[in-house]
């Protein structure tokens, strides 16, 4: 126990060290939202990595996608790493940063509303993303209740204050750059804890090759495949595991839905210059192989610890979110020291992004536009301060009585935000011809289907619901954009000057005549 309070300890110390040492870089409302748009490749590339995996991940989905598709559940891990990831940073990145730095914008809404050349738009971007961010919010801190029961003797709402209290800290105090600088320190953490996970919990099974052997004997759960493959042995140790249609749809909503997600595309209006665009993008995709992989990866052996109390109830019914905190339970106290400081590491990393794109959408995207009076950057400044914490707040108390469908909503934010903004916004970066009706649309579709299928569950499963909101999103936005009027083409061509602006380059970087 000492050892594990230790650790605890020392975690914290440094968090909350980092946010006094930023507070000097978070004088303005620039500074404070975007880190003055300096931040360098590899702390750009542990923010997005550590903001895309929480503790949800780790414990929640780990173990949910791990029983259902056993090993076969890696391909989410490698979805995130190489869709998520690499070609989030390789198609949006570079585009994102020169535009959103030509139209001034520091939030995806407003980022909407200059594009577009619409106020209206701005606000209901605004209003999307601080609904569906804030159950998502709350949603981070239920990794934790399970890990906290089995490693401490306290309760869990004691360890629920202590990382709200300590997340705002630092975002109250540094802004961005405290938490870009934490989110490093952390992504160091996870990386290193999670190697440390996999080599124990597979040495506690004889190894590597004996976990897989012990795997194929498994019989598959009928409830998650096909009648045919019901009662098979080996499914969970197979390439795409009993049920291949379902683990896809899983990987298009984890993988393609950061492309669409304001918190993680804010990682890329913050962006230093074009080596941190390169460092950042091999980095990152680095960063979500072991991470994502890894977690996955120990999640698909969830079947051999099904035995353990707790895991399966007397009428079969499966407790997800303990399965990993089971696996780890046997682990020896250094180890589970060390893990503790890995969740808290993720979950703080993604609540302190998320805190702070909600307390400076609602401010920036909704409060400032619909005052009359222009407001001083002081007064945007201490309210988004003032928000961080009525965020925070509002996540605690969500966590204290959460609503038996949170892990449900969880899905649903994703489906929803990604529905609603990915295509416009990917779009939008690259062609002149996209509609304000198109965007309209996007929101509609994305939050309405969203919505209806919360209560009337055409799509029973929340994730493939919100795979296919965003893929008919993709689909709906050029065709509405045909048939409907353009954004007036002077303002737009003017907008687009920032991508034909000439630089010179050495020539090891363009081979000239």
């Amino acid at each position: 126990m000492v050892i594990k309070i230790a650790l605890l300890v020392v975690f914290f110390a440094v968090m909350l060290g980092v946010g006094i040492y930023s507070r000097n870089k978070a004088k303005n409302v620039n500074d404070y939202v975007l880190g003055g748009r300096t931040v360098g490749p590899w702390i750009s590339a542990f923010a997005f990595g550590t903001s895309y995996f929480s503790s949800v991940v780790f414990i929640g989905y780990a173990g949910q996608f791990g029983w259902k598709f056993g090993l076969a559940s890696t391909w989410i891990g490698l979805g995130n790493a190489f869709i998520g990831s690499l070609l989030a940073w390789l198609i949006l990145g570079r585009r994102t940063r020169l535009m959103s730095q030509q139209l001034d914008a520091k939030t995806m809404p407003e980022y909407f509303g200059k594009r577009f050349d619409s106020k209206a738009l701005r606000v209901a971007g605004s209003v999307i993303a601080f609904v569906f961010l804030v159950p998502y919010t709350a949603g981070v801190y239920n990794g934790l209740s399970r890990l906290f029961g089995m490693a401490f003797d306290i309760d869990y709402r004691i360890c629920v204050v202590i990382m709200a209290a300590l997340t705002a800290a630092y975002v109250v105090i540094g802004g961005y750059m405290a938490t870009a600088l934490n989110d490093f320190i952390q992504g160091i953490i996870m990386l290193i804890g999670i190697c440390l996970v996999i080599g124990a919990v597979l040495a506690g099974k004889g190894g590597f090759t004996e976990a897989v052997k012990q795997l194929t004997l498994v019989p598959t759960d009928p409830s998650v495949t096909t009648e045919a493959l019901a009662d098979g042995q080996g499914l969970f140790a197979s390439f795409f595991g009993p049920d291949p249609l379902a683990l896809f749809g899983v990987i298009v909503l984890t993988s393609l839905g950061t492309w669409g997600l304001p918190q993680m595309v804010h990682k890329f209006y913050a962006i230093k210059d074009e080596k941190a665009v390169k460092t950042g993008t091999i980095v990152s995709t680095f960063f979500a192989i072991v991470i994502a992989g890894g977690c996955y990866f120990l999640g698909g052996f969830g079947r051999l610890f099904g035995n353990e109390p707790g895991i399966v109830d007397a009428a079969g019914k499966v407790s997800y979110d303990s399965i990993v905190p089971s696996m780890l339970a046997t682990l020896p106290d250094i180890l589970i020291g060390i893990v503790v400081v890995l969740v808290f590491s993720a979950s703080m990393s993604t609540l302190s992004s998320l805190v702070l794109t909600s307390s400076s959408t609602l401010t920036l995207d909704l409060i400032k536009p619909l005052k009359k009076k222009p407001m001083k950057d002081k007064t945007q400044l201490r309210l988004m301060q003032i928000f961080v914490v009525c965020f925070i707040a509002i996540s605690v108390i969500l966590a204290f009585n959460p609503p038996t469908f949170i892990a449900q909503l969880m899905g649903y934010s994703w489906g929803a935000l990604a529905g609603a903004f990915l295509a416009p916004f990917l779009y939008g970066l690259y062609s002149k011809n996209i509609s304000k009706a198109a965007v309209w649309a996007s929101y509609i579709l994305g939050v309405g289907f969203t919505i209806f299928n919360m209560f009337v569950p055409v799509i029973k499963s929340p994730i493939n619901a919100g795979a296919v909101t965003m893929v008919a999103g993709l689909i709906i936005v050029p065709i509405v954009s045909a048939i409907t009027p353009k954004v007036n083409k002077e303002k737009v061509d003017e907008m687009f000057t920032c991508y034909d602006k000439t630089v010179v380059v050495p020539e090891t970087e363009n081979l000239g005549q």
